[in-house]
């Protein structure tokens, strides 16, 4: 099934998509847009275009596994995918995948304007690869 994830963000927004075999993730771009709904709009487009048959959308949960106002809009924002796509969109628990998608850039000694540009999309694999790995663990 190919999974479109989802890294929602105020300015910049993170995609990615897997193969049909759900084995690898790849960055499927970032959306510069800080208008809601056509955040949304262009969100649901893509996903569309890449024939996703599901949205993963990064849920931002607290530590403490509580939903913070940032959860909140993402669960909005969620909603609104799924209105616009048609398409079934999960929250998905993202507790530190943007500290993650960090460590991974330094570690490529990714800098500057580069990793900006680029931040949001790793951190929306990190997602979709989460919920890939947590689909393969319960089909067996």
């Amino acid at each position: 099934m190919i999974l479109f994830g989802v890294d929602f963000g105020d300015t910049r927004t993170g995609w990615a998509v897997c193969d049909k075999t759900e084995l690898i993730a790849s960055p499927a771009g970032v959306l510069t847009e800080k208008n809601f709904l056509r955040c949304a709009e262009k969100t649901a487009e893509a996903a569309r275009n890449a024939n996703a048959e599901e949205i993963v959308v990064g849920h931002p949960l607290n530590m403490n596994g509580t939903a913070g106002p940032r959860a909140e809009k993402c669960a909005a924002f969620a909603g609104k995918l799924r209105e616009l796509s048609g398409l079934p969109v999960v929250l998905w628990d993202e507790r530190c995948t943007t500290v993650s998608a960090h460590q991974i850039l330094n570690t490529t000694n990714t800098r500057g304007k580069k990793r900006k540009d680029v931040v949001d999309a790793v951190a929306a694999v990190l997602i979709l690869e989460s919920y890939m790995n947590f689909r393969k663990n319960q089909t067996k």
